[in-house]
């Protein structure tokens, strides 16, 4: 191609996922998101690229007339969406079908279909590649189709595409592609280029091979070189070293609780710390619901079996019953990450102790913001948070880092199929990527 290859991006969020198609010299030439703070922060960092805000059942139309004048009767080379699955049922057609029967599940409910304004907007424009981002469940999700009638989600997208169109939806791990985070997405990526049917083909159906996989990176080649912090007894910030390396203020309780608790383990499992005692036997921690308790009681430890004294296990005073009581959660909560490992998923509320798996390896504290743009592969682009001159918000950069696609993965894809594609793209300077710190 004697152009850059353009892209329509469907449910962009800030942008992040769309880092991995520029740094492929892919041109986005309009992006699609509902939520308006995220997409100033999508226009911040690709000011060329036409977006429409707002619902896109109500502008699908426009996007594509905007679209087609900016290609000029040229081919779209790809499209990449990830549509919500909000509200959409993952317990079979029968059973849904029998709920809208029942009146008691709306059949219409347009939140939960947002696949089929996607298709309109990719079968108006054909693009050569599609390629869908989300979660493993959407394998299995069923939504209520055009006709009223339920239908897999994915039987729905390969009907709208049609014959012409060949490809696979697949699991895929990214810390299989250089992440350094265990996070799963359900990649599905369809295409009418003819090299394209060729390499599905020698591939025995797969676009991930098992020769296209790296070695997992660990958290400690991610992180383990930035500056410690300290949120209680030493620095809680080193904006000198990055703006966004610092963590919020912490109590000395949940000091307490999460500088008793090893590497690994989480401190509802932590064990007597009294000078005169140390027993290490009272009871772990059990994931129970409130209904388990309310009838059998707490089966977790709070005091110490042998000596009595309090354990450094996360717990509050209950304003009920005037005593103290464990908090509520899942083994996984105030839980450590381990050095030797990927990090687990991240999620929006990475920067909290009880998050997911999300309390530093060995520094008594949660993740900061540049800790977790490192492990989702921001970093390694040139992303800002920045809107009209002022960083946005903890919460804002929170949910739109723990929703995102890992750019590196995409990077990944867009780069195979390039190859696949046979397209020579030379890539600005400013575009591409540095590589992961060691």
């Amino acid at each position: 191609m004697t152009s850059l290859p353009t892209a329509v991006s469907l449910f962009s969020s800030a942008g992040i996922g769309d880092l991995g198609l520029s740094a492929n010299g892919i041109d986005v030439i309009a992006s699609s998101e509902l939520i308006e703070q995220r997409h100033q922060l999508y226009q911040a960092n690709f000011p060329s690229t036409h977006c429409f805000t707002g619902d896109v059942w109500i502008h699908k139309d426009q996007l594509v007339d905007c679209v087609l004048r900016r290609l000029k009767g040229e081919e779209l080379f790809l499209v990449m969406a990830t549509p919500p699955c909000q509200g959409m049922s993952t317990n079979g057609v029968g059973k849904l079908l029998a709920e809208v029967r029942a009146g008691n599940r709306p059949a219409t409910d347009e939140r939960n279909r947002l696949i089929i304004p996607t298709m309109d907007v990719v079968t108006a424009l054909r693009p050569r590649w599609l390629v869908l981002e989300n979660v493993p469940a959407m394998r299995n999700t069923i939504i209520i189709s055009r006709t009223g009638e339920p239908i897999n989600l994915l039987d729905f997208v390969t009907s709208e595409m049609g014959s012409e169109y060949v490809g696979a939806s697949e699991v895929v791990s990214c810390s299989d592609y250089g992440v350094p985070q265990v996070r799963k997405r359900l990649i599905t990526i369809l295409t009418r280029d003819a090299e394209g049917a060729h390499y599905f083909h020698r591939n025995g159906g797969t676009f991930f091979p098992p020769n296209s996989k790296t070695k997992p990176h660990t958290l400690r080649q991610a992180i383990g070189h930035l500056p410690a912090l300290d949120p209680f007894v030493g620095p809680r910030a080193h904006t000198d070293f990055h703006p966004l390396h610092y963590v919020q203020k912490m109590g000395p309780e949940k000091h307490w609780w999460i500088s008793s608790t090893p590497e690994g383990e989480t401190a509802f499992n932590n064990q007597c710390i009294a000078d005169s005692c140390g027993h290490a036997g009272n009871s772990a921690h059990v994931d129970r619901t409130a209904a388990d308790r309310a009838t059998s009681g707490e089966r977790s430890a709070l005091f110490c079996e042998k000596c009595g004294s309090l354990l450094p296990r996360p717990s509050l005073m209950d304003e009920r019953t005037g005593k103290r009581r464990l908090i509520k959660g899942f083994h996984s909560a105030y839980r450590r990450m381990r050095w030797d490992e990927p990090a687990r998923a991240l999620t929006r509320n990475f920067p909290f102790e009880a998050s997911d798996n999300k309390i530093h390896p060995d520094q008594h504290r949660p993740l900061s913001i540049y800790e977790a743009m490192v492990i989702q592969t921001i970093a390694q682009y040139d992303f800002s948070f920045d809107l009209n001159g002022k960083c946005a918000n903890r919460k804002v950069i929170a949910d739109v880092i723990g929703e995102s696609v890992p750019p590196l993965l995409i990077d990944s894809i867009a780069r195979r199929i390039l190859e696949v594609s046979a397209e020579e793209i030379a890539v600005p300077p400013s575009m591409r990527r540095d590589t992961l710190a060691a």
